[in-house]
């Protein structure tokens, strides 16, 4: 884990932590969280949520450039953790940055909010953040995370880019099965073994996946707001889910990138079993990894298992485990969701925004004490998340950096403007 030292926050972003404006305390060690003091104390703050963990790399692995070099070539710069989740990082603090420079002095005061452990659940970062801030009696008008990014490419059939912005993210599971039985050797097996008996368990839960809820949960929102980026027949079929959720769940279930849209995945993520050739090993271990929709419940995903593995010699345990995040508003009244949106389309005018569910997990689900209104969305295009030569170009760095400077202004608004009546006044 790479350490995000004070030292070198301070000689970078000499005015946020020398501003007679900005509060900042070091919280568990390692993270951070900065109050920016606005001038109308009536005004309910919100908060802009990074993390500066990244997941491991080796230069080994084959990157062009070392993982933590943070190299420029081509326009790019590379790095471990430019997208995941540096670019959010870095983008808050110059924006924080370059606003104290031109002297802006906040009406709506906010926090930012930088974990040091996310890619491990956050247990230590930003829950300990969310303990301060509950101490402190503070309730946030809303909360912006990472998380969804502008897609491009990947719904087949849609014009042009969309920005989604995760306004939930669904549960997850980690379910471990075992199987003991007395050791034998190879030259007497019996009928079953318990590598035999766990991989018929584990294959009974591949080909019976969990049942398909497309059109239940926010996803629905995201196709209804999309539909009109569609060629006929889709624009009406998206137009019509009422009628046609059950169909167009069994288009997108073929595909593995929209099938997380439809239901509950399940994914077999370890198998282990046997250390010698000759030994029947009398311990076989598997560990499930499940991604839960947002119509099921955490108990209603492990009652399925259950049932499908239905065999008394698999014993099944939930390894950890996690109910979906409730679904945020998105409507025209909602204000966090509006001044995302609206910061979004000042810069991009052609992409069309919409709601999202988010299939991974982020520190954002620890605040859901702190506000309902809880927003997940990453301003990038898709691209090397996780992996090998992650980077991020230089011009959309800057991208991140604009609209965080755009949207803490954009937040200074009391509240938003009436929605446009649908009655024509005469």
């Amino acid at each position: 884990e790479e350490s995000f030292s004070v030292h070198a926050a301070v000689s970078t972003f000499p005015t946020v932590f020398s501003s007679s404006l900005v509060h900042h305390e070091l919280v568990g060690n390692y993270s951070h969280l900065f109050r920016v003091q606005g001038s109308q104390p009536d005004l309910v703050p919100y908060l802009l949520l990074a993390h500066i963990d990244v997941v491991p790399a080796t230069e080994s692995d084959g990157w062009e450039a070392p993982p933590f070099s943070a190299k420029e070539m081509d326009g790019f710069i590379y790095g471990r953790g430019t997208i995941d989740d540096k670019g959010s990082v870095m983008g808050i603090l110059q924006a924080l940055e370059y606003l104290l420079i031109k002297g802006y002095a906040p009406r709506r005061g906010f926090y930012i909010g930088l974990g040091h452990d996310e890619e491990v659940s956050g247990l230590n970062g930003a829950k300990n953040i969310v303990r301060i801030l509950k101490q402190n009696g503070v309730q946030l008008a809303f909360v912006l995370d990472e998380g969804l990014a502008v897609i491009d490419g990947i719904i087949s059939g849609l014009d042009g880019p969309a920005a989604l912005i995760g306004v939930s993210e669904k549960g997850s599971a980690t379910v471990k099965l075992t199987v003991s039985m007395l050791p034998g050797h190879a030259s007497m097996p019996p009928r079953e073994t318990s590598i035999g008996i766990l991989a018929a368990a584990v294959k009974r839960l591949e080909e019976n996946p969990m049942p398909r809820l497309f059109g239940l949960g926010p996803e629905r929102y995201t196709f209804e707001h999309l539909a009109h980026k569609f060629k006929l027949p889709m624009k009406f079929v998206m137009s019509n889910l009422w009628l046609f959720s059950p169909l167009l769940g069994r288009l997108l279930e073929r595909q593995e990138n929209t099938n997380a849209f439809v239901r509950t995945t399940t994914a077999v993520t370890m198998f282990n079993a046997g250390v010698k050739v000759n030994v029947i090993p009398s311990l076989a271990e598997a560990h499930v990894n499940l991604r839960i929709h947002s119509a099921q419940s955490l108990q209603e995903v492990l009652d399925l298992i259950h049932a499908t593995v239905a065999d008394q010699r698999v014993k099944i345990e939930l390894v950890e485990g996690f109910d979906p995040l409730p679904v945020s508003s998105a409507d025209e009244k909602s204000f966090g969701y509006q001044i995302i949106k609206k910061t979004v389309l000042d810069m991009f005018p052609t992409v069309t925004v919409a709601p999202g569910i988010c299939v991974g997990n982020t520190d954002s689900r620890h605040f859901k004490d702190l506000t309902s209104n809880i927003y997940r969305n990453a301003f990038f295009v898709l691209f090397r998340f996780h992996g090998i030569n992650e980077r991020i170009s230089k011009k959309n760095y800057e991208e991140f950096v604009v609209f965080f400077f755009n949207l803490i202004q954009n937040c200074d608004i009391q509240k938003l403007p009436e929605p446009h009546s649908s009655v024509h006044e005469l």
